[in-house]
This record gives structure tokens, C-alpha cells and sequence, in this order.
């Protein structure tokens, strides 16, 4: 029989919640008791990010640290709507077991899906279903607008080749978007360059679209790529920039054969 007056063990969420409410307190932190729904919804979004970039770095340490960062601000959203009386972590929790059975028919059910496209597949018709086909006549309805592009492009061209409609292999995809580039190409030399009309954006977002297209045929995810070919050309940089600074002079005043150099060697030693 448990004892009633010791109180059971902390765990580590409830020692977060204990830390969210002493800071929210009448002694607590100025700038977190002024904190809402709203304005926390920016800084999880901008968590969110930095535990990607610690994901892709593959650096375990760090990927620790951001996923400490994420899950506190998850924990302070959520109790901001406890302290109206909204909901709690409970209601939050139940709600995702609930709707995690209902999405795994082929493990809590009688549903066959062996493959993982034919789940992705049953998850999108239960996913419809759920918020009533009549409510969101496309397939394309629930994508969130505030994505960014290369992540909401990736949705919806996810969404729409689930339709059927898609090209039939990686080599149909690819063979477009040498015709896309053409178009833009075609553009660009027919007008100022740098003049960056509508015309031109349209052409070159007709690029970077049938190009995440490419990345979906071959498996690769395009925010996740591009994420880790920004951190690879950072990190080359930065070695240039080190080198020029041990030479006694800042990387603006190299030559453009100077950086080439650089860049070669930081290649060669970074990868």
C-alpha cells in the first residue's frame, strides 16, 4: 500500500512543469510571465530548428541539448493553456495515444500494410476521414501554409503522386527538370540580367520544385539535404576564413585564385 503522506517521486517532466511554474510565479522571471501561446509559438518553432541542425550534424551531445530546449517549450505551451483551464498534459497525452491506435490499424487492428508506403497510404484516408472529406475537398487542404517552401513543397508533392498523380520513374522527373531549367535559362537570357521579374522567380521556383520532386523518386528528404550542403559549405568557409586570418590578412582582400585554393584545401581536409 502506498504511503500517503510521502508524495511519489518526481519524474524528470514534472520536474519541468515545477521549474515552468516557479518561473511563471509571483517571484518568478519577468519575461517568462509575460510569455502567451502566441508569442511562445516562435521561439518552439525557431527550437525546433536548431534540434534539426544538431540532428543533421550528427552530434549526439548537442542533439541532448536542443531536445532539452524543444521539450521545455512544448511543456511551457502547454502549461500556459492549463493555467486557463484548457487542457493539461493528461488531455494531451490520451489524445495522441488515442489518435496513434486509430492511425496503426495494421498493428492494433485487422489492417494489412506491409510495406511502408501502404501505411502512409491507410495514414492519409484515416488522416481524411478523421477531419471529414466534406470540410477539405483537397488532399492538399491540411498542409500548413506557414511551412517553409522546400518543406511544404515536399508535402505537397508528396500528397499529390499518393493521387496517382506523378511521373512513373526518377528518370521522367529528372528529364523535366532539365526542361524546367531550360525554361529558365531561356528566361534569363531574354531579359536584363538580375532584373528579377515575377517571370523569372516563377521559372526558377519551377526549378526547385520538379527538383524536390528528384529528391522524393530518390529518398531523399530536401530540407534535410540542403540543410547539411549549407553545413558543409560553412564549415569550409569558416577554414578559409581561419587560414586568411593566420596569414595576417581578412578573407576580402584574397583573390578569387587565392580562395580557390582554400576551398580546395578545406575540401580536401573537411570533406
Amino acid at each position: 500500500m502506498a504511503d500517503p503522506i510521502t508524495p511519489p517521486p518526481s519524474t524528470p517532466v514534472d520536474r519541468l512543469f515545477e521549474l515552468i511554474q516557479t518561473l511563471r510565479g509571483e517571484n518568478g522571471c519577468p519575461w517568462d510571465k509575460k510569455q502567451t501561446p502566441d508569442t511562445m509559438a516562435r521561439y518552439l518553432i525557431e527550437e525546433v530548428y536548431e534540434l534539426v541542425d544538431a540532428i543533421v550534424s550528427k552530434n549526439a551531445a548537442a542533439v541532448c541539448e536542443e531536445a532539452g530546449d524543444v521539450l521545455f517549450q512544448l511543456l511551457f505551451v502547454i502549461h500556459l493553456f492549463a493555467e486557463a483551464g484548457q487542457f493539461g498534459l493528461p488531455e494531451v497525452v490520451e489524445k495522441n495515444i488515442e489518435k496513434m491506435v486509430r492511425r496503426h490499424p495494421h498493428v492494433f487492428g485487422d489492417v494489412s500494410a506491409r510495406t511502408p508506403e501502404k501505411v502512409s497510404e491507410n495514414w492519409e484516408k484515416i488522416k481524411r476521414k478523421e477531419k471529414g472529406d466534406a470540410g477539405s475537398p483537397s488532399v492538399l487542404s491540411s498542409i500548413p501554409q506557414s511551412l517553409p517552401a522546400l518543406l511544404r513543397a515536399s508535402m505537397v508533392s508528396e500528397r499529390a503522386a499518393k493521387t496517382g498523380f506523378d511521373w512513373d520513374d526518377i528518370h521522367g522527373v529528372m528529364d523535366k527538370t532539365m526542361e524546367e531549367w531550360a525554361e529558365f535559362s531561356t528566361e534569363v537570357n531574354n531579359t536584363v540580367a538580375g532584373d528579377g521579374s515575377d517571370k523569372t522567380a516563377m521559372e526558377f521556383g519551377d526549378v526547385l520544385f520538379t527538383m524536390v520532386n528528384v529528391a522524393r523518386f530518390a529518398r531523399i528528404h530536401p530540407e534535410t539535404a540542403l540543410t547539411r550542403s549549407i553545413q558543409k559549405f560553412e564549415k569550409r568557409f569558416t577554414y578559409m576564413e581561419e587560414k586568411a586570418v593566420e596569414s595576417g590578412r581578412d578573407i576580402g582582400s584574397l583573390n578569387l585564385q587565392e580562395m580557390h585554393r582554400l576551398w580546395d584545401e578545406a575540401k580536401g581536409r573537411l570533406g
